[in-house]
């Protein structure tokens, strides 16, 4: 009886977790769908900003933060470091209400940092609410939660926009006030997580915990150079773990999986905007588009990890499914989208590609992308979890600073590449990232299989 109370407040624990970072999210990801689109429209000789250059800065400062984001989650706890990283979530979009170009960067800056910590604490928070058999599952539910973030966001967008060709600043100032009070209660959702109990945890866990990381803060106050112990311990866990044989593996899949998160949530919904050949709903259907992202996301956060039930499940045929999936996707892109698309002006573009311009085929590509996204995530996730789950936060650290490194990259290029050039860069990263998934999943089930024989 007192098991099944444990893991169902650990269950508790997951799916709060997944509805708190849908509603941050479903505010952050529907802002960063629409920004360049935004930003296109809004007539203001004071500014002088770019959705590609703001989320730039916001990966690359995220890149750089997850270097210290474990010495902050170790210091403050993971439960403090969700909620003050949700609040800079908050910030950035509460910007766009009337923004200025000052203010767009340097919440730009800001966010980066928030994301690093946010991010960081979660994975951590991921990690010592799961064992070896539910780290797989609980995986699954938390993508899946996360995901629902993409449908009610853009549905907003769809309604709200629907027959118009130009944003403007009453539609863009409303927006962006009800994205920004959608996020402020995610961030308060943080506060109902409960601590899990130590029993059930490896040494290694029960000493991180009772060193004043759990996720409730201890009542007993650190002093100040036991608080900068335990900084520089999680900083050169960092170090150590981005340098393992299983990390360096997974880099590559992990970077990709950074250049088509840029894709899919800021240069798939611009370009679907700018495709005049789809008529005047051209700007709401970057709404619909991201609901379609959303549906593939949590119809393959919920099959892959729910099937991913332990650690001896096999991924690599996840993975092969997400690299096939996306392969057809990037295809039927490049056939149906004008290659001018992503640097087309606020008019758009009249030209085609291949194929007559197709809203049905747009939207099908939206649905592959988010469905290849979530089989690569779910996998990562559940890897990652499984091989570091005694140095979570550091290992979690490492994942989001390979990732969002690719993302800043993605976006800086997205500045100047045509759409065909950007395709093939996630191709060629796709089958990379897919063969070094699968070389790091073998090594994993080798040593599974040892543990098991000596059983």
């Amino acid at each position: 009886m007192f098991t099944k109370t444990v893991n169902g407040r650990k269950l508790r624990n997951i799916v709060i977790l997944g509805f708190a970072f849908m509603l941050v999210f479903t505010a952050f990801q529907t802002c960063e769908n629409i920004e360049q689109t935004v930003i296109k429209s809004f007539n203001s000789s004071e500014f002088h900003g770019s959705g590609y250059t703001s989320m730039s800065i916001i990966y690359g400062v995220f890149s750089v933060s997850n270097l210290v984001a474990p010495s902050v989650v170790a210091v403050i706890g993971p439960q403090f470091s969700m909620f003050l990283g949700g609040l800079l979530y908050s910030a950035y979009i509460a910007m766009f209400i009337h923004p200025y170009t000052w203010s767009f960067y340097t919440a730009s800056v800001l966010v980066g940092v928030g994301a690093a910590v946010l991010w960081t604490a979660q994975g951590n928070v991921l990690a010592i609410n799961s064992d070896n058999h539910t780290i797989g599952r609980n995986s699954g539910i938390f993508w899946a939660l996360l995901q629902f973030s993409l449908f009610f966001g853009n549905l907003y967008i769809y309604c709200a926009w629907h027959g118009h060709e130009h944003i403007t600043d009453k539609d863009r100032q409303t927006v962006f006030i009800s994205l920004t009070v959608i996020s402020f209660i995610g961030c308060f959702l943080f506060f109902l997580i409960r601590k899990p109990d130590l029993e059930f945890y490896s040494p290694k866990v029960t000493e991180f915990l009772l060193r004043g990381k759990s996720i409730e803060c201890s009542s007993e106050s650190s002093t100040p150079s036991s608080l900068g112990s335990q900084a520089v311990d999680a900083f050169v866990q960092a170090c150590k773990l981005s340098m393992t044989k299983e990390m360096l593996l997974l880099s590559f899949s992990i970077g990709y999986t950074g250049l088509e998160l840029t894709f899919y949530s800021g240069v798939y919904g611009t370009c679907i905007g700018a495709m005049n050949r789809f008529g005047k709903d051209a700007k709401s259907l970057i709404g619909i588009s991201g609901i379609c992202v959303g549906i593939g996301e949590i119809l393959g956060g919920g099959i892959f990890g729910f099937l991913n039930k332990s650690s001896r499940f096999r991924r690599n045929p996840v993975v092969l499914v997400g690299l096939v999936t996306h392969i057809v996707a990037f295809y039927l892109v490049f056939l149906n989208i004008a290659s001018d698309a992503p640097l087309a002006p606020e008019a758009g573009t009249d030209q085609e590609a291949f194929i007559s311009p197709s809203v049905s085929v747009a939207l099908l590509c939206s649905f592959l992308l988010g469905f290849g996204d979530s089989c690569y995530n779910t996998q990562l996730l559940s890897v990652v979890g499984f091989l570091f789950r005694d140095n979570s936060a550091p290992a979690f650290a490492v994942y989001k600073f390979i990732q969002s490194i690719m993302a800043a990259l993605a976006f800086f290029y997205s500045n100047f590449l045509l759409l065909h050039w950007q395709l093939l860069i996630l191709v060629l990263s796709g089958f990379l990232g897919t063969f070094s998934f699968f070389l790091a999943e073998w090594k994993v089930q080798s040593h599974l299989e040892l543990d098991y024989s000596s059983i």
